[in-house]
């Protein structure tokens, strides 16, 4: 039977690629969930079930341009926080998006600040 909706089929997928990711403490899980204009990201110890660091578009009004620009913005200052935390390597969760456009450049920008994804 075929998904209903958009979003039922992106839980679906989501819950796949769960099946198979998992954080800890030492290489935490690298979260992302995209809205139509936003783009939040955080770093989750799956094992205590907390969230060690987050970062969103809400916080990054400063940075201009297109949504991509704004979630590689988003990907350094989660990057730089991550650092601080010292956190120097996670594993990444696209959240059932495609690999590509926003989520790809919040990777990017997360690498860029020096963070292994």
């Amino acid at each position: 039977m075929a998904t209903k909706t958009r979003a039922q089929g992106r839980v679906r997928r989501h819950a796949r690629v769960r099946e198979k990711v998992r954080g800890s403490a030492a290489r935490p899980r690298l979260a992302v969930f995209r809205s139509l204009t936003h783009i939040y990201a955080q770093l989750i110890d799956d094992d205590a079930g907390r969230t060690l660091v987050a970062a969103s578009s809400l916080e990054a009004k400063d940075v201009a341009g297109k949504k991509s620009e704004r979630a590689k913005a988003v990907g350094t200052a989660l990057g730089a926080k991550a650092k601080g935390a010292g956190i120097t390597e996670v594993v990444f969760d696209r959240g059932g998006y495609r690999y590509h456009g926003r989520v790809k450049a919040l990777a990017d920008g997360v690498r860029a600040a020096g963070v292994k994804v």
